[in-house]
């Protein structure tokens, strides 16, 4: 099945609610395009006519988060050769619904009367569905709304429109009369409810940094509104918001995801980071099972009402995805927590509520976070119906060797070393501190014996000169592709300063580096596609790591460079950065006699999510 493309559409985000549709607001019948609750589309339509006339699509300010404006005009021969009305329709979505406002301006001196129609089909489609591309659910009607399962439902709130029903299309109809260089306005509302869905809306709101008028004010404009429509929260806890992984698809809390946001974010909302903490330790494992990948002390990898059954094709396979509704199929989730409280401490907050967990997760890392007893941090789908990679490149083909060929589990992640280097030393910060130096000194030499076997099994060479390995295979082999998860390093404290300059001076070579971000695998590899998910994209939060590691190493004018070349390519994308985009390189074109320049925009891979911190599944050969 093909999963559906995402990266021309218009979304509308208030989680748990989001509304997709095409460019122009109207959500025509297509397999990404309706109403989304939690895991569920509940409207698969959503169009606008008028009668007897053309409604022409003019413009979209589309600003982020929870509103959008879409702009027509409507034509008829009668009223002359320029049109005489605008249509505006501004949407709004809020926890608890979504809400249409009519606005039609007449600029003519004469008044108009036309009908306005809208047709809603009523869904009832889970999202795993819809991105395979399977066919949709039947919702349970009645005369004003629908339900798709017990306890949910949506009603309509028409307004003053005239209302019909059948088989499911709902016909709303407005008579409107609009007065000479007047205007007139309708709205109607649609109410929706799903109280058993693990999250709700958080209570808080992200208060946005002042910005100015300029690129970057715009991205941070749209980044903010973006952010506090994707902020949820355990329902009983609505003050301890996190951040959802992204829309369409993981519209729920994510352990890597949500972590690596809430550490982003810590210089300015440190709340978020406490939230963020107390959902993923609530969750933290406590027994051993394989089906569910949980051990005790793993922080988990993604939360959901219901299990998650998967059928991926992918190049002639057919594998099958099973995941429980609370899965912790991820190697790096809990250092990434154990970061996050060491990042909470290091800038002066109390961080004592989080002192259980924090034990329960140093004993992870201490004894089941290395299965074979290597020495290395890695992971092994036991079940085999989780996912086959379990660190940030999760998608089954993301492992590759300098010739292409793909590496096999266990497997121990460049990127995760480091990360275990940075929570050892953060939990070694902690226990000095509590006066616990036996304790403290343990870990720092777990840290420093860690970076020692790092530095004489990860380093390879070719061409270029030495860089770190993507990883280590089930053999103990380097996976001697040149990949971005080296970036990952930076900044973790793991890398002496000519270790570190390697690794600054690769991901800036030309075969990695795009000119607007740093491709996921060099352009030299032979798994290398531009377009691919993992093997050569360009990921907006990978490249943003990767310069946040080059500022704290000390690599500022490199660091800035890569900063502005993800700048330049959010303003190609109205400053609403995707997931990722593909990894052409970027082309300026001088022209004899001129000093202008042309420039290639990055382009979006189709199964590109379009908001949120990030995240996919394992449909990287799906497009």
């Amino acid at each position: 099945m093909r999963q559906p493309s995402l990266h021309r559409a218009s979304v509308v985000l208030c989680a748990p609610l989001q509304c997709w549709a095409g460019p122009d607001g109207q959500v025509a019948p297509s397999l990404i395009n309706g109403v989304y609750v939690a895991d569920t589309r509940v409207v698969s339509a959503l169009t606008y006519t008028c009668a007897g006339h053309e409604v022409e699509f003019l413009s979209c300010e589309e600003l982020g988060g929870a509103q959008a404006t879409y702009r027509f005009v409507i034509r008829t021969p009668e009223w002359g050769a320029d049109p005489a009305l605008l249509l505006t329709l501004v949407r709004t979505l809020s926890p608890t619904g979504l809400r249409d406002r009519l606005v039609l301006t007449n600029s003519a001196p004469e008044p108009i009367s036309l009908r306005l129609d809208l047709a809603l089909v009523a869904d009832a489609t889970a999202m795993v569905d819809i991105r395979q591309g399977l066919p949709g659910g039947r919702p349970i009607l009645d005369a004003a709304g629908w339900s798709w399962r017990e306890g949910t439902g949506a009603r309509l709130d028409p307004g003053r429109a005239e209302v019909s029903m059948t088989d499911g299309r709902f016909s709303l109809q407005w008579e409107m009369n609009v007065p000479a260089r007047g205007q007139v306005q309708e709205e109607w509302h649609l109410e929706t409810r799903d109280p058993e869905t693990p999250f709700g809306p958080a209570s808080v709101t992200l208060t946005a940094p002042s910005a100015g008028d300029d690129a970057l004010g715009h991205l941070l404009g749209t980044a903010w509104a973006d952010m506090n429509a994707l902020l949820m929260a355990d329902r009983d806890a609505p003050g301890d918001a996190f951040l959802a992984a992204g829309a369409p698809w993981y519209f729920t809390l994510f352990g890597r995801d949500s972590l690596i946001a809430a550490r982003m974010l810590l210089p300015y909302h440190p709340d978020l980071a406490y939230g963020t903490l107390r959902s993923l330790a609530r969750r933290q494992g406590v027994i051993a099972e394989a089906s569910s990948a949980q051990q005790p002390g793993k922080i988990p990898h993604e939360v959901r009402r219901e299990a998650l059954i998967l059928s991926e094709s992918h190049r002639g396979e057919a594998p099958t995805i099973a995941l429980p509704p609370v899965y912790y199929g991820t190697i790096d989730a809990t250092c990434l927590w154990i970061m996050l409280v060491g990042d909470l401490f290091d800038a002066g907050h109390a961080i004592d509520e989080f002192t259980p967990g924090l034990e329960t997760a140093l004993r992870w890392l201490a004894d089941d976070a290395d299965a074979d007893g290597d020495g290395f941090v890695e992971y092994r789908d036991q079940a085999g119906t989780g996912l086959v990679n379990q660190g940030w490149k999760d998608s089954s083909d993301s492992m590759r060797f300098r010739d292409g060929s793909q590496a096999q589990a266990p497997i121990a992640l460049a990127e995760v070393q480091g990360y275990a280097y940075a929570a050892a030393q953060a939990a070694a910060r902690i226990l000095e501190h509590r006066g616990d130096t036996a304790r403290s000194e343990q870990w720092r030499s777990w840290a420093g014996a860690l970076a020692q076997r790092f530095r004489e099994r990860f380093w390879v060479r070719d061409d270029l000169g030495p860089y770190p390995a993507l990883a280590l295979d089930k053999d103990k082999r380097p996976v001697d592709g040149c990949a971005s998860n080296m970036g990952h390093l930076l900044g973790t404290g793991m890398l002496n300063s000519q270790e570190a300059r390697h690794v600054v001076e690769r991901l800036l070579h030309p075969r990695m580096f795009t000119g607007y971000g740093i491709r996921t695998l060099s352009s030299d590899n032979p798994g290398y596609a531009p377009l691919g998910y993992h093997v050569g994209s360009v990921w907006a939060h990978d490249t943003a790591l990767c310069a946040d590691g080059m500022r704290r190493e000390g690599f500022v004018t490199q660091a800035a460079a890569v900063a502005s070349g993800l700048l330049r390519a959010a303003e190609g994308f109205h400053y609403r950065l995707p997931e990722l985009f593909g990894g052409h390189r970027r082309l300026v074109m001088r022209f004899t006699g001129s000093p202008a320049c042309g420039r290639r925009s990055p382009t979006p891979p189709r199964a590109a999510l379009r908001r949120g911190p990030r995240r996919q599944l394992r449909s990287c050969g799906v497009w």
